[in-house]
């Protein structure tokens, strides 16, 4: 079955169409290449031009569809054309096909076809020489040369140059991509990260708001109601506070990661203080220790979240909050009473965990959160083992 051949371009068209129009303005005024008593014109006069040159022509509308085949067919004309008187616009056409089957031909025969060109000017040059040895011999191989050698290693040069823009273009694309995805994933963990800051910061005081506020609005008790509404605002105060410094840090165009004034582990003191004041029985038992910033800030959140979490949902009993530092770790503890509570409660999304676990994650520490047995009866406890740097506090 026939393979059909690529319809051709409006360039190829235009190419076809003016080496025809020009071959046959040169057979019109009867100007050829030789006379017509060369001894190797077997075909004089002036009607054997017309075939090679309109079967050149015909090739030049395959020159960029199928490259090898309007060679392979533009071979034997330029072959018959040599046994003519010749014309200028036949071997012109030869020269741009040769050069189109470098250009758009696969890899190999780009490769291939200057080498093969490359020997045949060679021999065109040393077997006429070696025969007849006579100087001008060597034309014959500077004529090939000009007609096959100079298109293909010009059509190759133009080729690699072209490959080279074509790759240089995939990497700037590429390059782009890459700097595309890294922006989004740096969009999405500042936004994470600014989740759980807005979470630990305003959760523990609005969980307390809820609280009280729930206590205050079940009991009829004028003293307890004044109790609670003190806490209420009291919470609302530091809540807003809170609020406000992470406001301004993101209004910061300074280009900090971290807050100027982000809590320390010498906080935790006033942290328990204000958990006992909402109403939690705390301990606290924290070494001094200097560890990096960043380790520091998840421990101090670990520890307010817990203890939010533990105003929440912890049944009654007392809350033990434990900070060590061991072997270049920060081990941060927080046990609660684990069950039923009498007292009010507030909603939580879970989100507080998922917090706590993230913070340890980014530091390449572990995290673990659940119900454990212990001698005075089931407890949550809340266990974050966080790696430091000894002795290079950030």
């Amino acid at each position: 079955m026939a393979v059909p051949l690529p319809r051709p371009s409006r360039f190829d068209v235009s190419v076809a169409l003016g080496g025809l129009l020009g071959g046959l303005l040169l057979w019109g005024v009867g100007l050829a290449t030789r006379p017509h008593t060369e001894p190797y014109v077997l075909l004089p006069g002036r009607w054997p031009l017309l075939l090679p040159l309109v079967v050149m022509a015909g090739c030049e509308l395959l020159r960029r569809g199928a490259p090898r085949t309007a060679l392979l067919i533009g071979t034997p004309a330029l072959v018959l054309d040599l046994v003519t008187q010749g014309n200028l616009v036949t071997i012109l056409m030869y020269t741009d096909l040769m050069y189109a089957a470098v250009l758009y031909g696969p890899p190999a025969s780009a490769h291939r076809i200057p080498r093969i060109t490359g020997l045949l000017s060679l021999a065109g040059a040393v077997v006429p020489f070696a025969v007849w040895r006579e100087p001008e011999a060597l034309l014959i191989g500077v004529v090939t040369g000009l007609v096959t050698f100079g298109p293909a290693a010009t059509g190759l040069i133009v080729r690699n140059h072209r490959d080279a823009a074509e790759a240089a273009r995939l990497r700037a694309e590429q390059t782009a991509l890459l700097a595309e995805m890294d922006r989004t994933q740096a969009v999405t963990a500042e936004r994470a990260r600014m989740a759980r800051e807005l979470h630990d910061m305003v959760a523990n005081h609005l969980s307390a708001i809820a609280i009280h506020s729930t206590a205050a609005l079940s009991l009829d008790d004028p003293k307890t109601s004044q109790e609670a509404l003190v806490v209420i605002r009291e919470n609302s105060v530091e809540g807003l506070a809170e609020m406000r410094r992470l406001i301004g840090i993101l209004r910061d165009s300074s280009g900090d990661t971290e807050p100027v004034a982000a809590p320390t582990l010498d906080g935790l003191g006033a942290l328990v203080e204000g958990a006992r004041t909402n109403g939690l029985d705390v301990t606290l038992d924290a070494e001094p220790a200097a560890v990096p910033a960043p380790v520091e800030l998840a421990a101090y959140r670990i520890v307010q979240e817990s203890l939010t979490n533990a105003l929440k949902h912890a049944g009654p009993g007392r809350v033990a909050v434990s900070v060590a530092q061991r072997d270049g770790l920060l081990t941060v503890s927080v046990t609660s009473p684990y069950g039923d509570r009498d007292g009010p409660t507030a909603p939580g999304s879970g989100a507080g965990l998922v917090g706590m676990r993230e913070r340890a994650a980014l530091l390449d520490g572990t995290f673990e959160a659940g119900p454990e047995d212990s001698p005075d009866g089931k407890i949550w406890v809340v266990r974050a083992t966080l790696p430091v740097t000894e002795g290079e506090p950030e």
